[in-house]
């Protein structure tokens, strides 16, 4: 009789093989590991202030609105046209509720192109068109105290320039814009409006009430004045004043995330040892909503960041990659900044750029660790902003804290079953399968106090995206 190799050497074995003795063995093991869990810096950066009632309300001193909103457009192949409605967010056209006027307005604009490069208006020369950006990005420029040209800003798609010449047939313009991009306005000549204006009633009224209209005294942020004297002498006639309010502030009620969690009454009782099952279902679930927490406070369009940020605090890129120069823009329109708030793809954009500039950011101490910052403030990864179709994305930063009217999240005080602060754990019963239910809540808001408390970089250009 043939013995096979396989009896031969079970017949040679002498001690216990290791595959047996695992059956019987206790192994190390770690706990139940989660791909999804992030630093979730936001969460742990921004103040969280306890909001007991259930909703916010953000008390500012009464502004005036100067119509600084974008307009948009819709488009049949490479034929642009605006949107009607969308017009009124010139200043000049603000509040003027005719949809038929809108309608002839908006049918008399013209599209035009430029390239790179190209001027599109010059300053000195006479303003008479007001010029909508459907695409691209423009610069516009002006003239240093040493006769040097001086960027004054960025233009693109939704921004609009020269509103004020449709009522001022003696304005020139004041600086000159000049196309970056492959660039296509919409433009609508003083002429074109005067013949609407000729037909129009409402709008004929509107513009005489405009012309006419003598505004009340705002400061540059488009607050109320306070009056008050200074540098007088003796017993001058003091100027009496009082600090006016929005009287329908905004109110922003706690948004909230939940799950029910099930775990069967036989897992719980029996595989608790070395873990609890209970607890580690929780843990992983909990990590979860705080997860969908972080992602809601920068894209819910309610209460989120990026939806919220105030149109005059929201720039473009001025090449396209972020640049130190674009980050230095949005640190300048705000006072103590405390922290950048950029997409992973987005910070190594910005390195790639320093780093051609022979640039290299510096580091701070965050609780107890370095940090890449830049001038001093902290630059965090964020992933939950997102990336467009067109590999762009936006860079945020931010003021905070309620004693420096910066940006606050909300949470309610304590709760019952509380199990994090703004998040509880409750029991909900065990049903006829023997599982046992537990009902997890997150609550959460966020808001900003004034506007300058964050800007947003947009149009921000990652390139292409290898492998």
């Amino acid at each position: 009789m043939t013995i096979s190799p396989a009896t031969e050497a079970a017949e040679r074995q002498l001690s216990l093989s290791t595959a047996a003795a695992r059956n019987l063995a206790t192994t190390t093991k770690s706990v139940p590991q989660m791909q999804e869990i992030s630093s979730r810096w936001l969460l742990r950066t921004l103040p969280w202030v306890q909001v007991p009632g259930g909703a916010y309300r953000v008390n500012r001193r009464l502004t005036y609105t100067v119509g600084d909103g974008r307009v948009e457009f819709v488009n049949t192949g490479s034929d642009i046209r605006v949107i009607p409605a969308e017009l009124t967010e010139l200043p000049v056209l603000r509040g003027l509720d005719d949809p038929d006027t809108l309608a002839a307005l908006a049918g008399r604009f013209t599209q035009l192109e430029f390239e790179p490069g190209q001027v599109i208006v010059e300053f000195g020369h006479a303003a008479d068109q007001v010029y909508l950006i459907a695409h691209g990005r423009a610069v516009r420029q002006g003239v240093g105290e040493y006769g040097d040209p001086t960027v004054l800003g960025v233009l693109a798609g939704g921004d609009h320039f020269g509103d004020w010449s449709l009522v001022d047939d003696a304005g020139i313009w004041e600086h000159t814009v000049k196309a970056t991009t492959q660039l296509t306005v919409l433009a609508l000549p003083r002429a074109a409006f005067e013949q609407v204006l000729d037909s129009s009633t409402p709008l004929r009224e509107h513009v005489d009430r405009l012309v006419a209209a003598v505004g009340p005294e705002i400061n540059r942020h488009g607050e109320a004045a306070i009056d008050m004297a200074a540098g007088h002498v003796g017993e001058a006639l003091l100027p009496s004043t009082f600090v006016d309010y929005e009287l329908a502030p905004r109110e922003l009620e706690l948004s909230v995330a939940q799950t029910v969690l099930r775990v069967h009454s036989r897992v719980a009782d029996l595989y608790n040892e070395p873990m609890n099952q209970v607890e580690q279902q929780l843990r992983l679930t909990v990590e979860a909503l705080r997860e969908r927490q972080e992602y809601e406070l920068v894209n819910n369009p309610e209460f989120g960041l990026l939806a919220n940020a105030d149109l005059r605090q929201r720039i473009h890129t001025h090449s396209g990659a972020p640049t130190p120069d674009d980050l230095d823009e949005l640190l300048s329109r705000r006072r103590n900044s405390k922290a950048f708030f950029a997409h992973p793809q987005a910070i190594v954009a910005f390195l790639r750029e320093c780093t051609k500039r022979g640039i290299y950011p510096d580091n701070v101490e965050v609780d107890g660790k370095r940090q890449l910052a830049w001038r001093g403030v902290p630059l965090y990864p964020c992933g939950k902003i997102p990336i467009s179709k067109n590999r762009t994305t936006s860079i945020l930063v931010m003021r905070t804290g309620e004693e420096d009217q910066g940006v606050i999240g909300l949470r309610p005080g304590p709760l019952p079953d509380e199990y994090q602060p703004g998040l509880n754990v409750r029991f909900m019963g065990i049903n006829e399968q023997a599982v046992m239910s537990y009902l997890v809540s997150a609550y959460y808001s966020a808001a900003i106090l004034v506007p300058d408390a964050l800007g947003v970089l947009d149009d921000v250009q990652l390139g292409v995206e290898h492998g």
